[in-house]
C-alpha cells in the first residue's frame, strides 16, 4: 500500500503570480477554493487572452496573497498584489492595472472569477516528493517546488514517478478523496526561475525526452473537504 503525508500546500490567488504556502487548503468541486480566481488579460493577435508566465515571464516576479488563510468559494476576498519592487496594492486598486502594464510592457485588464480560472477546471495539481528529488538528480541540480506550481505536495513511500501509473485511481488525503484524472503536461513555465525568471531549458528538454513532457498529477476533488499539512495520504 502506498502511504505518506502532505508535505506542503500552496494556493495561487492570481494566475502565474507567486502564491502562498498554507497550513490548510479547502477543496470542492471547483478545485481548491481561492486558487487562480484572478487573472490578467491582454490582447494577443487582436483577441483577448489570459496572460500567463509562458508568454510574459516577468509575471512570476509579482506575488499575490489573501488577507486571510480561509476563503469562501463564492466570495473570496480581494488579494493583495505585490510588485517586484515591494509595492503592494489591493486587487481593486484603480492603479494596479497601470502598474502591471508599466512593468510587464503591455496593457492588461483584471478579471475575477470565484470558481477559478484553471487550465483544467475543477481540478487540483498534485506532486510527489520522490519524483521531485529524482528530477533534480537527473538534472544535477535541485528543482524548486515553486517552479511546478502544485497545490498539494505529497511525501509518499513510492518510487520516483510511480504516480504516472495511478490514472483512474483515487487518493485519500486526510478526509478528502481525489480522483486522478491525468498526468500534468508541462509547458515552459517551470523552466523559469520563480525569483529571477532566468530560463533553464534543460528541465523541459528532460521531461520531453524522458517523461512524455509530464510531471505530477491532475486530480479532481470528489467532495467538499479540507486538507491540512501533515495529513495522512494513501493511494486507494
Amino acid at each position: 500500500m502506498t502511504v505518506g503525508h502532505v508535505a506542503s500546500l500552496r494556493r495561487w490567488p492570481v494566475k502565474s503570480m507567486a502564491g502562498e504556502e498554507l497550513d490548510a487548503l479547502s477543496l470542492d468541486r471547483w478545485g481548491a477554493t481561492g486558487d487562480r480566481t484572478h487573472a490578467l488579460f491582454a490582447v494577443f493577435k487582436s483577441a483577448p487572452r489570459r496572460v500567463n508566465a509562458e508568454a510574459v515571464p516577468r509575471l512570476l516576479a509579482w506575488a499575490a496573497a489573501y488577507p486571510t488563510a480561509t476563503v469562501e468559494r463564492e466570495a473570496p476576498p480581494q488579494p493583495l498584489v505585490t510588485a517586484p519592487d515591494g509595492t503592494s496594492r489591493a486587487w481593486e486598486d484603480p492603479e494596479l492595472a497601470a502598474a502591471l502594464a508599466a512593468d510587464l510592457g503591455r496593457e492588461v485588464t483584471l478579471r475575477r472569477e470565484p470558481r477559478g480560472q484553471q487550465d483544467r477546471p475543477g481540478t487540483v495539481h498534485v506532486t510527489v516528493e520522490a519524483s521531485l528529488r529524482a528530477l533534480g538528480e537527473s538534472l544535477a541540480a535541485p528543482v524548486e517546488l515553486a517552479r511546478l506550481r502544485s497545490n498539494i505536495h505529497l511525501d509518499l513511500d513510492a518510487e520516483p514517478y510511480a504516480e504516472e501509473r495511478w490514472l483512474g485511481r483515487r487518493l485519500r488525503i486526510g478526509d478528502a478523496d481525489l480522483e486522478v484524472v491525468e498526468g500534468c503536461e508541462r509547458c515552459a513555465i517551470p523552466t523559469r526561475d520563480p525569483r529571477t525568471q532566468e530560463k533553464w531549458p534543460q528541465l523541459l528538454r528532460f521531461l520531453a525526452a524522458e517523461r512524455a513532457t509530464t510531471f505530477g498529477l491532475i486530480a479532481r476533488p470528489l467532495g467538499d473537504a479540507t486538507v491540512r499539512r501533515g495529513d495522512a495520504a494513501r493511494l486507494l
